[in-house]
């Protein structure tokens, strides 16, 4: 088992201020609309996931690794998990939500199963699974902790943004996010035109797609 400690860098919250709202497609969009990650999909009630990676790898069906992930856990990180795709066993239940959410976790997103799916849907704290099953997990491990792992498709490492809304999950360095706000800000005013001369009956079929697209 491989416990590294949690050691990048918090979020600079005028990052974390630059994406609240930021939509993940118009993200997506000026990211070269790269794969990013695929197959999950969103249990909890509503509200939106916005944070800093804590990346975990675990074996298909164990989640021990998570457990000790939850011992470093900090204010506003998000449980980033690589189980492999596997939903035979449940990597996270409403007891692990509970300890995620009164140590400030922004969320989870699992690229394995969880469970207790009635607690999550009765909640507003963030919970990304590729499935759901009542089989619980083993505990005995591998594991790894902050290190890059694959999540659906998509390669996240330690101390990546992590966005996530109702169409899906987005992630990226925090190097240059300040300059990717930037684009993202700007697409939208240029779809909000595009609206507003749609209402006024005004649109010719012209848009100015954002550099990239």
């Amino acid at each position: 088992m491989t416990q590294a400690p949690n050691a990048a860098p918090a979020l600079d919250p005028a990052i974390l201020a630059a994406f609240a709202g930021a939509a993940t497609a118009t993200i997506s969009d000026n990211l070269g609309r790269l794969p990013g990650i695929v197959g999950l999909q969103p249990f909890h009630r509503g509200g939106r996931l916005l944070g800093r990676a804590l990346t975990v790898r675990v074996r298909g069906g164990d989640n021990l690794a998570i457990h000790q992930a939850l011992e470093i856990v900090r204010p506003g990180d998000v449980v980033v998990v690589d189980g492999g795709g596997e939903t035979g066993r449940a990597l996270v239940g409403g007891i692990m939500k509970a300890i995620a959410q009164a140590r400030g976790a922004a969320g989870f997103v699992v690229d394995g199963a969880i469970r207790d799916r009635a607690d999550f849907a009765a909640s507003d704290f963030p919970c990304y699974a590729r499935g759901v099953t009542h089989r619980g997990p083993y505990k005995t491990g591998p594991g790894e902790i902050d290190v890059p792992v694959a999540i659906g498709g998509w390669v996240v490492s330690p101390g990546d943004v992590v966005v996530g809304d109702e169409d899906g999950i987005v992630t990226f360095p925090a190097a240059g996010a300040l300059a990717l706000a930037e684009a993202v800000r700007a697409q939208e005013a240029r779809e909000a035109e595009v609206m507003r001369l749609i209402e006024r009956g005004e649109y010719d079929g012209r848009y100015a797609k954002p550099a990239g697209a």
